[in-house]
């Protein structure tokens, strides 16, 4: 009888915190998602913007699809990755030509021209945004998506794709001469990062029931940024511990909610400042331990 009765509270404890966190959980393995969505651009040495436009993209097409339509679930999400991934090849093929702050301010500008397209449209709801969206996201959804997009990226890492990337990122003159196409690659790059903001952008729609214009602004593509360098892009670890660690700080800070985009850009200068590999730099970590095995041994 005891048994049962602390079986029974803990369900009931279990479902008030699941009730209350539920969106928090979910949370952890979209943004990491998205922290993965602008690690495959940064790999390849290009500083785009334009990740938390086409995660806004994704979400819209997803749930009208939803909403408006008989398709299932996984076809909304699938045209929910499709769509900016379209969109990334268009404006990719001159966008990309830039580099550097232009390649920023350009993808940045495309932010705000998606932004300010949803506000005039009917069909999203203008400034209000999308209401009533299917409550279809489940845990199991993003832990399985969340697993497909490390797979699929570790490996194009350890590919060719991933060594021409690489290639890019460190010099990219060199890179042509060696006959890398360097144009071709980095658009892969764009467009695969837009595929995954776009998924995540879906599934976050999909347990959040609203969506709107303002979910998709200038500073939620500087969280994102702030989630992959926080975390480190030497591996895929480094971005998905980021954007982790960064959904649950809000809810540690939630005294300073209202200086959250203030305190994600105080974090972001000071890890280029003091860890500009991020906080998961295997060597650091290896050299760490290292440094503490003899002392250790001697014990």
């Amino acid at each position: 009888m005891t048994e049962l009765f602390t079986s029974i509270g803990f369900m009931d404890w279990w479902d008030g915190f699941w009730s209350t966190y539920n969106t928090v959980i979910f949370g952890l393995g979209v943004n990491a998602m998205l922290a993965l969505s602008i690690y495959v651009t940064l790999s390849c040495g290009l500083l785009s913007l334009a990740n938390a436009a086409f995660m806004g993209i994704g979400a819209y097409a997803a749930s009208l699809v939803s909403m408006q339509t008989g398709l299932p679930f996984p076809a909304a999400l699938a045209i929910g990755g499709a769509l900016p991934a379209l969109v990334a090849l268009v404006i990719g093929i001159p966008t990309l030509r830039l580099s550097g702050v232009y390649l920023a301010m350009a993808t940045l500008g495309f932010g705000e021209v998606v932004r300010v397209i949803v506000l005039n449209m009917d069909i999203t709801g203008g400034p209000l945004g999308l209401n009533g969206i299917p409550l279809k996201t489940e845990w199991w959804h993003i832990v399985l998506l969340l697993a497909a997009t490390l797979y699929i990226l570790a490996r194009i890492r350890r590919s060719k794709i991933g060594r021409a990337f690489e290639a890019i990122k460190e010099d990219e003159v060199a890179a042509r001469l060696m006959g890398v196409n360097v144009a071709g690659y980095k658009l892969l790059a764009f467009v695969i990062g837009a595929a995954i903001a776009g998924v995540a952008g879906g599934l976050n729609a999909h347990y959040t029931f609203t969506i709107g214009p303002g979910n998709y602004a200038f500073e939620n593509a500087v969280e994102i940024l702030t989630m992959a360098v926080f975390g480190g892009t030497s591996t895929l670890v480094g971005p998905t511990i980021g954007g982790m660690v960064l959904t649950l700080l809000p809810e540690a800070l939630r005294d300073f909610n209202s200086y959250r985009a203030v305190v994600n850009g105080l974090i972001l200068v000071l890890v280029i400042l003091y860890l500009p590999k991020g906080i998961w730099d295997p060597r650091r970590i290896r050299a760490f331990f290292q440094r503490k095995a003899p002392a250790g041994g001697n014990n």
